[in-house]
């Protein structure tokens, strides 16, 4: 039997996507992100109560959420599918933490790469989630960074992640420890980092150099991101910072990694949002 706990959390998810959703889809759209995760379940079944359109393909991220798709009797299009010029409309996924400026630690359900690549491939990101990914600092709750890594390079890129101050950076295992480790879509493993919290762009910006870097393992999360993803071996960095969606196409540009607004469902049923200035 569910625990209250566990169905608070359900009800908070539903509520969250059904507002995302009715804020941020619309039915005219040709192409639309879908990412991965048991909040995304919700978006999609709000997805299908509000579109009228069965000319909309969806992409996901991963073979779970292309499952969703199909469940829904909706149309799964694949990323390298997509016609040369197209971008999506927008991108709707989940997250594992989320900080005070919206960057988000993401992969804990290690489909970061192509989640990475359909979020800077839409207009804009928008992320759904419930009140437990809601905090003022990444790795606050949340207690290590997804990298997604070359198999032939697990020993190198645990190595280099210790130099940077990782305490102990260890491969995630599948769901049977005795089947060896979890392999992502591109048959990758992924390498769980812990590191102390990071710091907003603010933190970073009031803090002395000496405060910063592998001798204190204090990292902002934009710095930390850029270190790991030049590590050899390391195909992405489950941090999404940088620019979101509406600031790339201020500059001529389309799709970032963080999103204009984030949905948190609240335990007593209604929905937070945090949102981009600019949004």
């Amino acid at each position: 039997m569910a625990t209250s706990a566990a169905v608070d959390i359900e009800a908070a998810k539903k509520a969250a996507a059904e507002r995302a959703v009715q804020d941020h889809f619309d039915p005219n759209a040709k192409y639309v992100g879908i990412g991965s995760g048991t909040t995304i379940i919700y978006v999609v079944d709000a997805i299908k109560e509000k579109s009228t359109n069965p000319h909309i393909q969806f992409v996901p991220t991963g073979y779970q959420s292309r499952q969703v798709i199909v469940a829904a009797g909706l149309t799964p299009i694949a990323f390298d599918s997509l016609p040369s010029g197209e971008v999506l409309e927008v991108a709707f996924d989940g997250a594992d933490e989320v900080d005070d400026e919206l960057n988000c630690i993401k992969g804990g359900g290690a489909c970061l790469f192509q989640e990475k690549l359909v979020a800077e491939k839409a207009k804009k990101f928008v992320c759904v989630a419930d009140y437990r990914k809601d905090q003022s600092r990444l790795l606050t709750q949340w207690a290590s960074i997804p990298i997604e890594v070359a198999p032939i390079a697990v020993h190198t890129v645990q190595s280099a992640l210790v130099a940077l101050g990782s305490s102990t950076p260890v491969v995630r295992n599948g769901i049977l420890a005795k089947s060896g480790p979890l392999k992502t879509d591109q048959d990758f493993f992924i390498i769980d980092a812990p590191f102390k919290p990071l710091l907003t762009r603010a933190d970073v910006a009031s803090a002395a150099d000496g405060d910063l870097g592998a001798r204190t393992g204090k990292w902002g999360v934009e710095d930390l991101a850029e270190r790991i993803k030049a590590i050899t071996g390391v195909l992405e960095v489950g941090i999404f910072c940088g620019r979101n969606g509406l600031e790339a196409e201020a500059v001529g540009e389309h799709g970032g990694q963080k999103p204009v607004a984030v949905y948190f469902g609240m335990s007593d049923g209604t929905v937070k949002v945090k949102a981009a200035t600019n949004a």
